[in-house]
C-alpha cells in the first residue's frame, strides 16, 4: 500500500462519520490535489534547476498545457482507482492493520504547503 493509499484512508475514514455519502468523494479530491500540488513543485523545481543551467528544453507554455493534461489524467485516474473496488480492498487491508491517525489540519496543510513551495521556486524562476 502506498503512501497516497494511507493518506486517502485516513481522509476517507475521518470524513465518513461527519459526511458519509460525499467521504469517498472529498478523499479522491484530496489525493488528487496533493498529487497535481507535488507535481507542480517538480515541475517549478526542474524549471528553475533548467534555467539556472542555461537549458532551453521547453517553453513556459508548451509547460503550463502539459501540466493541465497531466492534472486531467490524475484527477481521471484517482477517480477510477479510489470509486469501486480498490477502496473496498484498501479498507479491508486496513482493518486488519493497526491504522495511522493522522492530523487532519496536516493533512489539509500538505497541499497548501507544496503550492506556496511553488509559488516561491516560480518567483525565484
Amino acid at each position: 500500500m502506498s503512501t497516497f493509499d494511507s493518506l486517502f484512508l485516513s481522509l476517507f475514514r475521518h470524513y465518513k462519520n461527519k459526511k458519509h455519502k460525499k467521504a469517498n468523494q472529498l478523499a479522491t479530491v484530496y489525493i488528487s490535489i496533493l498529487q497535481c500540488s507535488i507535481l507542480l513543485l517538480l515541475g517549478m523545481f526542474f524549471a528553475g534547476f533548467s534555467s539556472q543551467m542555461n537549458m532551453n528544453t521547453m517553453s513556459q507554455d508548451k509547460a503550463w498545457i502539459l501540466f493541465i493534461i497531466a492534472t486531467i489524467f490524475i484527477f481521471f485516474k484517482n477517480w477510477v482507482q479510489y470509486a469501486g473496488r480498490k477502496r473496498q480492498v484498501l479498507n479491508a487491508k486496513m482493518l486488519n492493520k493497526k491504522s495511522q491517525n493522522h492530523s487532519i489540519f496536516l493533512l489539509w496543510l500538505l497541499p497548501v504547503a507544496c503550492i506556496l513551495l511553488s509559488v516561491i521556486l516560480w518567483q525565484a524562476v
